[in-house]
């Protein structure tokens, strides 16, 4: 028993663990005594409702002492006597041991057959050779769990105490990836997540000090090299899904190039796919190249013999045919955004409800990157069980976008179906400053990413829902990289912080358009975040160390001078969380008259401020959101990162009724979703957007003196184009001096 006690469990003892039991004993036994005043002899097990009550108390209560395995672990291993002892907690330690000891060799075994890890030693010899190295191969190989780890052996830690000097990065595109990676490794490597493997996303920090391998998205680290330029506290940078060019990871690669330079103690590794290898090398000094051949498990793909007029009611379609007629495998469909998504399920839900006992259970789970972190995670849950012992087979539905495509491998996951049609965050027009909302065809290696989801477990299917002629025809050989299509004004502050003094020739892997840089250089000025003479300015500096857009940076900035700081903070924290307002079909106009108490006569950013008062008012009761239609878990969110703002623009109502942008006399109409009962002559908004036509959102009553008052060097009716706006704001100029 002793030595059995002695084994490790994260990093602690299992006396230590008893210990810190112990401490919680006497809150249990009123928890438990309160739940269950019966007796002391009743068991409590998962399938309860009971059970699953008491499970969530006890992972409240220990949250903070005990880790996020031990619980969930706790009561899968036994039953729980109620009133702990002890004894008790030896045992259930011990069993929880026991079953992350299975699991560990569980992983090992599967590990063992990956296509990277039989490239394990060529992978050491290369590191240990090259300063950059370039690694490639195809979808689920294992790059972004085993490369990090073999990186790792290689650095051949010494001890305990010198291991920050050692922490090794590896950047992901997504927050998902960034979670879902890191807990697969740290379940790999037998650990706990946040010691020794963590991750860091925005607002979102999981690590120690003890921290020696850390999973982060891309931005997170271009924010540490504001503070710590040459990158000092890592012995390795691992840039994986390099591919996927995102804004963030196209920064990087060029500062990590200058990094390189400085430090030769540093190592570089890419981790991309086929197609961008080559280019990459030719960036990267000519770096050296390694394969990693093959792929698990072939895909077969199927095209539809017409084009599909609703694509929509196809891929549903196409979803009920799989279920009731192929053999058991879970399902993976690609959609556009939220709404389609939410739709979709809906339907599906319906219409297998409509099969009856025909058809097993399916399990539908939405994927997207506004969802709750804790709801994203249910896509890697097994599918459900037949109903009956004889019952046909159940599944696993995920309708997603784009997301999933480099996502940790969905165990299960067989088919895929895909409409062929993205809707990327946004395409932003620097001549007009507008940001582009409309649904695209994928390119090709877009469709061929989604087909590979489906072979990453076992053989798989795809079903592309347009013709094999589209294919060839149609569809663009690549993704453009965001960069050619983002608001550089972040970016172009970041860089500028970063000490690059002509961000025009920085060395971009693709160069975005010179316009889109002069704009947002022009912007940043106008903030007051650069000088005339393009230099970084005190207050550009302090902007810079924000994870916002520079005009919500300044808005936090600048709000104390105002006496608004409070307000501020919780108008851009609730601007920031996906809609807070739920509006059900069953109950639209009850959520409808729910909205309109809220509303207020001046504008949607402080009906947003009436939610948030009044959700803290109520103590974040849950139940209190679910009465009033709205969101707990967007209202949580918007509690945990309140310090987040918006992006305000400045619109004018011209005499023929319509509204127009200031500073580019563009027409715009108010968003159907406002909450005005009125036309004002002023508004300030959230989101300027073009989807079926030009768009602003969440807008705002305000006093035209209050723009050349607040901010003059912007409104310089010099630098507007002549429109009624701007003979409107030369009459209040006049009258404010």
């Amino acid at each position: 028993m002793a030595q059995d006690l002695s084994q490790k469990f994260g990093g602690l003892t299992l006396n230590q663990k008893i210990d810190m039991l112990e401490d919680k004993i006497d809150e249990l036994k009123q928890i438990i005594l309160g739940l269950y005043p019966q007796g002391s002899n009743k068991n409590i097990y998962t399938s309860s409702g009971e059970g699953s009550k008491l499970r969530s108390t006890c992972c409240k209560l220990f949250r903070k002492s005990v880790t996020s395995v031990l619980w969930p672990k706790l009561f899968e291993v036994s039953c729980v006597v109620v009133l702990l002892n002890k004894e008790c907690c030896s045992y259930i330690a011990m069993q929880c041991t026991s079953e992350m000891q299975l699991r560990y060799y569980d992983l090992l075994e599967k590990r063992n057959k990956l296509p990277v890890w039989l490239q394990k030693e060529e992978f050491l010899k290369q590191f240990k050779d090259n300063q950059i190295l370039i690694l490639f191969g195809e979808s689920g190989c294992g790059k972004s769990s085993q490369v990090p780890q073999f990186v790792l052996e290689a650095v051949n830690l010494e001890n305990q105490c010198t291991r920050k000097n050692y922490m090794i990065a590896c950047t992901q595109p997504s927050k998902l990836k960034a979670m879902s990676v890191s807990r697969r490794v740290a379940d790999e490597m037998n650990v706990t997540i946040g010691e020794e493997v963590g991750f860091s996303i925005c607002f979102e920090e999981c690590s120690s000090s003890r921290t020696v391998l850390k999973y982060l998205t891309d931005d997170m680290l271009l924010s540490e090299a504001l503070t710590d330029p040459l990158l000092e506290r890592y012995k390795v940078i691992i840039l994986d899904e390099a591919q996927e060019r995102t804004l963030a990871t196209d920064v990087l690669s060029g500062y990590m190039k200058e990094v390189l330079k400085t430090r030769s103690d540093l190592k570089l590794v890419v981790i991309t796919a086929v197609r961008e290898a080559e280019k990459l090398q030719g960036y990267f000094f000519g770096a050296s190249l390694m394969k990693v051949p093959g792929r698990l498990h072939p895909v077969e793909i199927f095209y539809t013999k017409e084009p599909e007029s609703d694509y929509l009611e196809a891929a549903i379609r196409t979803v009920l045919q799989i279920h009731a007629c192929e053999p058991p495998g879970d399902i993976l469909l690609f959609l556009t955004g939220k709404k389609e998504i939410e739709d979709a399920c809906r339907q599906i839900a319906k219409e297998v409800g409509d099969l009856g006992d025909t058809v097993g259970p399916l399990n539908v789970v939405p994927l997207y990157s506004t969802l709750p972190s804790l709801i994203q995670q249910k896509v890697f849950l097994p599918a459900p069980l037949p109903s009956t012992e004889v019952g046909p087979a159940g599944r696993k539905v995920v309708v997603s976008t784009n997301i999933a495509v480099n996502l940790l491998t969905m165990d299960g996951i067989v088919y895929v179906i895909d409409p062929g049609f993205d809707k990327p965050k946004f395409i932003y027009n620097p001549r007009v400053r507008v940001e582009i909302s409309l649904r695209y065809p994928i390119s090709k290696a877009s469709a061929e990413e989604r087909s590979k989801c489906a072979g990453k477990s076992q053989p798989g299917k795809c079903f592309r829902l347009y013709t094999e002629k589209s294919f060839h025809n149609d569809l663009q050989p690549h993704t453009y990289p965001e960069i050619i299509r983002s608001n550089l004004a972040k970016t172009v502050l970041t860089l500028k912080r970063l000490g690059v003094y002509d961000p025009i020739h920085f060395d971009f892997i693709d160069h975005p358009a010179p316009e889109a840089i002069m704009r947002a250089l022009e912007v940043l000025n106008y903030l007051g975040a650069l000088d005339d003479d393009g230099e970084l300015t005190k207050l550009g500096k302090i902007m810079s160390e924000f994870p916002l857009d520079p005009q919500m940076a300044k808005m936090l900035v600048m709000s104390p001078e105002y006496n608004c700081s409070n307000e501020i903070l919780s108008i851009s924290a609730m601007l920031l969380v996906p809609n807070c307002f739920v509006r059900p079909r069953e109950a639209q106009n009850a959520a409808d008259e729910a909205k309109d108490r809220f509303g207020h006569i001046d504008g949607d950013h402080l009906t947003l401020l009436n939610v948030y008062h009044a959700y803290k008012k109520n103590n974040e009761d849950e139940s209190w959101c679910n009465e009033n239609f709205v969101n707990h878990r967007a209202l949580e969110s918007a509690d945990n990162i309140r310090q987040q703002l918006a992006h305000i623009m400045v619109a004018h109502l011209d005499s023929e009724g319509h509204y127009s942008t200031v500073e580019d006399n563009q027409i715009v109409h108010l968003h159907p979703s406002h909450c005005l009962d009125h036309k004002p002559e002023w508004v300030i908004y959230n989101k300027y957007v073009f989807t079926t036509k030009n768009f602003i959102r969440t807008v705002t009553d305000v006093r035209g003196e209050w723009l050349v008052d607040i901010a003059p060097h912007y409104y310089d009716v010099v630098n507007l184009p002549q429109c009624e706006a701007r003979r409107v704001l030369v009459k209040l100029g006049a009258r404010v001096r």
